[in-house]
């Protein structure tokens, strides 16, 4: 029985972090700028973020708060949702 233990917490360990890892970044910010041709989201801070093809727009607007989901694809940050914040 305890043959079976040490291996079988190795491969949850493993598992686990390659969960944490595929989950993304998520960042808080204002819209100050919207492209919806080219499918680009900049926030205040200047980083701008490539929104996914399929994406529906819950109506963003300039100037609003939102949480992007991301991840970084090379240089591009590659949002895979992005949410409008209340209050």
């Amino acid at each position: 029985m305890r043959a079976y233990m040490l291996p079988a917490a190795i491969i949850l360990a493993i598992g686990s972090a390659s969960l944490a890892m595929a989950a993304g970044t998520t960042t808080a910010g204002v819209i100050k700028t919207l492209d919806m041709k080219t499918h680009t989201i900049t926030l205040a801070d200047g980083t701008a973020y490539m929104l996914p093809q399929g994406f529906k727009d819950p109506g963003l607007k300039v100037g609003e708060k939102v949480s992007v989901i991301w991840d970084l694809k090379g240089k591009v940050h590659e949002a895979s949702a992005v949410r409008v914040l209340k209050g």
